[in-house]
């Protein structure tokens, strides 16, 4: 069976109250993407556009067909959040392609940009 490589960056990182649902017991790999990003907050979950200048901080985890279809469900893909594949640096310098979830920029203009990009150390 082929593994997928998935970037998180909210509830679905280790511990997330998301990630005990999806991908527990795994615990992902530390990775950042590209300083391309702008991280906004909805409160009680993170979102993250493209553009902007912001390295966004995560985990890689790899998971199978099914898992992927029930992230994809949890995360309203394709009408909610698009999954797209992207670039991500791991701290041995290693650099994977990845899927990730985004927000179509504009929708949520109103929300806080978190600057840090890491929504675990979002203050």
């Amino acid at each position: 069976m082929s593994m997928i490589e998935l970037f998180v960056y909210g509830s679905l990182r280790h511990g997330g109250v998301h990630w005990q649902n999806h991908l527990a017991p795994a615990v992902g790999i530390s990775a950042v993407t590209d300083a391309a990003y702008t991280m906004r907050s909805r409160e009680r979950f993170p979102i993250v556009e493209r553009g902007g200048d912001t390295a966004i901080t995560g985990e890689l985890f790899d998971v199978d067909a099914e898992t992927l279809a029930a992230i994809d469900r949890l995360e309203g893909h394709p009408n909610w959040y698009t999954r797209v594949e992207i670039d991500v640096h791991l701290a041995s310098g290693e650099v994977r392609r990845a899927w990730i979830y985004l927000m179509t920029p504009g929708q949520h203009e109103d929300s806080a940009i978190i600057a840090s990009g890491d929504w675990c150390c979002r203050g």
